[in-house]
């Protein structure tokens, strides 16, 4: 199982601030927070942390990976700071991500094969989440299919199912984990399947007792 810690992002205070301030030890820090919690990949995303999207970018990958040896997977909306990001990995890198919007699907698979990198793909395209699996597993599907196309490894792809809160959408619980095994079955070898696992758990009192039930059904493709 890969473990993707997110907390090098932008969106949070302290990483903003320490982007602004060019504070290396900062992010070195919650670099090896994350790492010793179980991190085996670490998402880097500058957020709206920069005017220079692109420096800050490179700044994050360098402090990163100059301190730990892990891979990194790039995060961001705009393809450009991916780019700059990819182009100074040291090791292979996971872009995250793309959806099914054929536009942006073209060219961060583009990216992807330029770069050696794996990447990320969410099963949601310009009309938004779907409702069935039916639906998510088509998207999966084309991503899948553009990978290859593009000469990529069907085990290099990394498909998410889109989790959604519990609390708003419990009719989409299952859905989810019906998609994982649908996904599973697309090629083989079967492309990775990736979830962002807190999601399910938003605005309930009880995040650490879902999430952990939730992970077993989901590794277990065990639905209900």
């Amino acid at each position: 199982m890969i473990v993707i810690g997110e907390r090098i992002n932008g969106m949070f205070k302290d990483v903003k601030q320490a982007i602004t301030d060019k504070d290396k030890n900062a992010i070195i820090d919650l670099a090896k927070k994350e790492i010793a919690a179980g991190a085996n990949m670490l998402d880097i995303n500058v957020g709206p942390a920069a005017a220079d999207e692109l420096g800050a970018m490179e700044w994050l990958v360098e402090t990163v990976q100059d301190a730990v040896d892990i891979p990194l997977a790039i995060d961001s909306s705009k393809p450009k700071t991916v780019e700059a990001g990819l182009k100074i990995c040291k090791n292979k890198a996971l872009i995250n991500s793309t959806t099914g919007e054929k536009a942006k699907l073209e060219i961060l698979i583009g990216l992807a094969k330029d770069n050696d990198a794996d990447i990320l793909g969410l099963t949601m395209d310009e009309k938004g989440i779907p409702s069935t699996t039916a639906a998510r597993t088509e998207i999966g599907l084309k991503i899948l299919a553009a990978a290859m196309e593009a000469g990529i490894e069907t085990d290099r792809v990394h498909l998410d199912p889109v989790v959604l809160p519990v609390r708003f959408a419990q009719d989409q619980c299952p859905t989810m984990l019906e998609t994982i095994r649908e996904l599973k079955m697309l090629a083989d070898p079967a492309p990775k399947i990736v979830v962002g696992l807190s999601n399910i758990s938003q605005g309930t009192k009880q995040r650490p007792l879902i999430n952990r039930i939730y992970m077993v059904m989901a590794i277990n493709g065990v639905s209900w």
